[in-house]
């Protein structure tokens, strides 16, 4: 078992499987030999590249050679085969990404069912704070490079075990899965077969792109399906905690900050406290959108209408989705970009340091008020304001 554990934890897998897609390193086309072989003292990993050489300013692909892109302008070279596989799992990869949470779960919430979104906001953000968290104690590094080609630079200065990406992936998909069997008519073979693709290629895409181990994926989407085994009996109970109690958006803003603030220190800088944050605060403000809402708010968007199967789908309902859509991204992507400019402005005048400050805004006391703010005002925005003016627009 020790033997198996140390081969799903090493990164010569990861190597073979690229390989196998047609993913090789510049120089290694030739797909002779082992891709691992001789390169196991010398791989380079956690934020630092293997083999990474100045990109020629100006230049594209020649010869098929490709550049993904490092920090300091640096870029590892690599060969594509199989443009299939390369768009597959770019593509797979972008469903664990933040352009994949503030447009799916946002989108369940204007057009599919209330309790359906607030459920898998609720288990996403418990599932990825307990997967951030996880990678900064366990501290176990992502695959070599050499022999692995990674495709994405900014995860690479995060640890590797668990993969969020396989935990969010699973997370998302089967507790979408478990909140609609039993109110929509459809074939669970179905639902479980695409709640299973949808999970297994955002865990294929992390070995694709070489940011994490076999073992990685395979512990992220366990520790997820135990999560969600155990809260599953809970589901009920909190969320009727969620839309009556009194202390709900207290609570909802208090817990979250302190485990920001309280989110284990690291000896770098790495992103996962930044992306936790983001998590939690738009979260946070969703939770307090969905008890506002069911306080004070009329209902909308709930499942009464749907509980006997979907509807028939027609050019005029087709229409709505998307008008409700586009003007609620609209909103969601207008939100963000508004609180970023007045919070950081802000906290700049408060602790004396100019916007475009990286470094300035890494630092704890402006990171998480920073990200918390904005992304709570995301969360509530996308619960509270475009629903409003959904009505207002006539596209209930």
């Amino acid at each position: 078992m020790a033997r198996l554990l140390g081969t799903l934890r090493s990164s010569q897998p990861v190597a073979r499987f690229q390989r196998c897609c047609g993913l090789f390193p510049a120089g290694e086309e030739g797909g002779g030999g082992d891709p691992a072989e001789g390169a196991r003292d010398r791989g380079a990993c956690n934020g630092a590249g293997a083999q990474l050489r100045p990109a020629a300013a100006g230049r594209g692909p020649r010869n098929g050679v490709r550049s993904g892109r490092g920090p300091q302008g640096y870029a590892q070279k690599y060969i594509v085969k199989n443009y299939f596989y390369y768009y597959l799992f770019k593509f797979s990869a972008a469903l664990g990404e933040e352009i994949f949470y503030i447009t799916f779960l946002p989108f369940t919430y204007w057009n599919i069912d209330h309790s359906v979104s607030r459920r898998m906001i609720i288990i996403w953000s418990i599932v990825m704070y307990i997967g951030q968290v996880s990678k900064d104690i366990l501290k176990w590094p992502r695959p070599l490079s050499p022999p692995v080609v990674k495709l994405e630079m900014r995860t690479d200065a995060e640890y590797g075990m668990p993969s969020t990406h396989a935990m969010a992936a699973t997370a998302i998909s089967f507790s979408f899965l478990i909140a609609t069997v039993n109110q929509y008519k459809y074939p669970f073979e179905l639902g479980l077969v695409a709640a299973f693709v949808f999970s297994a290629l955002v865990c294929l895409s992390r070995l694709y792109t070489g940011m994490h181990t076999v073992l990685d994926v395979i512990g992220g989407a366990l520790i997820s399906a135990v999560l969600l085994v155990l809260l599953y009996p809970a589901w009920d109970m909190i969320d009727h905690l969620l839309l009556t109690s009194p202390f709900c958006p207290l609570l909802s803003i208090v817990v979250p900050l302190l485990l920001c603030y309280n989110y284990p220190k690291l000896d770098y800088y790495s992103p996962t406290r930044g992306d936790t944050t983001t998590i939690l605060g738009a979260a946070a403000g969703a939770t307090v959108g969905f008890w506002l809402n069911n306080q004070y708010v009329a209902r909308a968007y709930t499942s009464e209408n749907f509980q006997l199967g979907f509807p028939l789908i027609t050019s005029k309902i087709v229409a709505v989705v998307l008008a409700r859509f586009f003007v609620g991204i609209f909103v969601v992507l207008l939100t963000r970009q508004l609180m970023k400019s007045v919070v950081l402005g802000m906290l700049g005048y408060r602790y004396k340091f100019p916007i475009g400050d990286l470094e300035a805004r890494r630092r704890l006391e402006v990171e998480v008020p920073y990200k918390f703010i904005t992304y709570s005002s995301v969360g509530f925005s996308a619960t509270v304001i475009v629903p409003l003016l959904h009505e207002l627009l006539g596209l209930m």
